[in-house]
């Protein structure tokens, strides 16, 4: 599969066309100049043609250390990594003295190269097509990203373009097959072969980004000082390999820093924080990272409460640990916090981390794959009800009225979180502490720590209900 790089400079479409050839709308698009910062990339598909698209920053003259720089820096590693080129300009407003000036930077680059005029539509596009013939990089296409026009003529552009990458290679699709296990067999829905989702939370300069490019040892996210560098979710492919057993295929994303709801007004912030929480839904595990030198703020819980409602597996990183004096002291002490602020994740691992130094790194991935094989753990019914047994031998629910409710039989039907479902007789009066002891129990019996854990009831009919209604 070949990759294009979408290449131009502020607000000409480029998160527009890449929303259209991916088919979703994953890149935040506004009017705004300059709302996306990182590079992109998305599954992108243009009649039978299949590839990766990239989204880039506008190109912008800047220093080399000030965010416009640090943006430009991340375009050029696209362009580098890309097998060819869309550069896009506005039709609507014509050349500009930053297109002449970037048109010689991807010239310089030798790769193929197609010129979009976007936002073609109508007349006055028209003309402004017309104009970038000046640039001398062949024929411009007059297309508009925002209504879906021009497409045919760039699929014919990339064809002659990269003829030896754009053969159309068959898809194949696989269905997955529910997993049966047998009443007295533990099992897992875990499959290794697929790559691990881990999206990677927080509030803004917690130091996500930087976190990340210590993990796939390069500058392949934006980062900075300022607050809220990060906009997109962007997802990162690499693979981990453990000190023991193979590596591991892992996508994890950085995302916006999420602040209070009352504070956000940006309405680019409001779209990032949205973007953020979608990765976090999509996810498997999802990595909570606190700044260690001020934890465990209302918007931390609020951030992992979200996270057990999702049902997604959590793990707490601590974040800056570098900047801890006494480490020893500290760690046992927010591991007590966090036992006791996050019940309904009882057990979740908390890990300190340090994005400068590295530090950490290891042992947060491996908690990361430790608590993804316990969010696919299956548990055999047997086992499950000689437990329910011996529970409510030892400690039997509460009666109701004078009335005693009885359960029967537990199984679980699904993981990914794991999910229980209890049968019995007046379910519909089990109070709810008693379902959060059932859960802790759980929890401790079959090793189920730091994932949520979900139970339903069901009861069965009361045969006489009809004959009372009758009378």
């Amino acid at each position: 599969m070949f990759s294009i790089a979408i290449i131009g400079r502020p607000n000409v479409g480029k998160s527009t066309l890449f929303n259209r050839l991916v088919g979703k709308k994953l890149a935040l698009v506004d009017d705004q100049p300059g709302v996306t910062r990182d590079r992109r990339e998305g599954a992108a598909r243009l009649g039978d043609l299949t590839f990766t698209i990239i989204d880039t920053a506008g190109l912008e003259e800047g220093d080399a250390a000030s965010l416009s720089g640090r943006m430009r820096a991340q375009t050029e590693a696209a362009i580098d990594q890309a097998d060819a080129i869309f550069f896009l300009i506005d039709a609507r407003t014509g050349l500009t003295p930053d297109d002449r000036f970037f048109a010689n930077l991807v010239r310089r680059a030798g790769k193929p190269l197609i010129l979009i005029a976007n936002k073609a539509e109508g007349k006055v596009g028209v003309a402004g097509a017309y104009e970038a013939f000046d640039l001398g990089l062949g024929d411009p296409i007059p297309l508009s990203a925002e209504h879906g026009e021009g497409l045919s003529e760039l699929y014919s552009a990339l064809l002659e373009a990269l003829p030896e990458h754009t053969a159309l290679s068959a898809e194949e699709t696989e269905r997955d097959k529910p997993l049966v296990l047998a009443e007295d067999e533990d099992g897992s829905e875990l499959d290794v072969t697929k790559p691990l989702r881990i999206a990677v939370v927080g509030r803004p300069n917690a130091g996500k980004s930087t976190l990340l490019n210590k993990l796939i040892g390069e500058e392949r996210l934006l980062t900075g000082p300022e607050a809220g560098v990060t906009r997109d979710s962007i997802g990162v492919d690499f693979e981990w390999a453990p000190r023991v057993g193979p590596a591991r295929k892992v996508k994890m994303f950085d995302t916006a820093g999420l602040r209070k709801r009352a504070r956000v007004e940006d309405k680019l912030e409001k779209l990032a924080a949205a973007d953020a929480l979608r990765a976090a839904r999509f996810a498997e595990v999802v990595v909570l990272l606190l700044d260690a030198t001020i934890p465990f703020e209302k918007q931390d819980l609020t951030i992992a409460d979200l996270v057990e409602r999702e049902g997604r597996a959590l793990v707490i990183g601590l974040n800056k640990w570098d900047l801890i004096e006494d480490k020893g002291g500290k760690l046992a002490e927010l591991r007590e916090e966090a036992l006791r602020l996050l019940p309904q994740v009882k057990g979740c691992p908390v890990i300190a981390v340090s994005g400068a130094t590295g530090q950490g790194l290891d042992r947060l991935m491996q908690a990361i794959v430790d608590t993804h094989e316990v969010w696919n753990k299956r548990i055999s019914t047997a086992r499950l009800n000689r437990w329910l047994t011996a529970t409510l031998e030892q400690t039997p629910p509460p009666a109701v009225s004078g009335r005693r409710i009885k359960i029967r039989y537990m199984t679980q039907p699904k993981a990914r979180p794991p999910h229980f479902i209890i049968f019995g007789n007046q379910l519909d009066e089990l109070p709810t502490s008693y379902e959060r002891f059932l859960t802790n129990g759980l929890r401790e019996a079959f090793g189920l720590p730091g994932v949520p854990i979900r139970i339903t009831r069901k009861q069965g009919d009361n045969p006489y209900a009809d004959k009372k209604k009758r009378r």
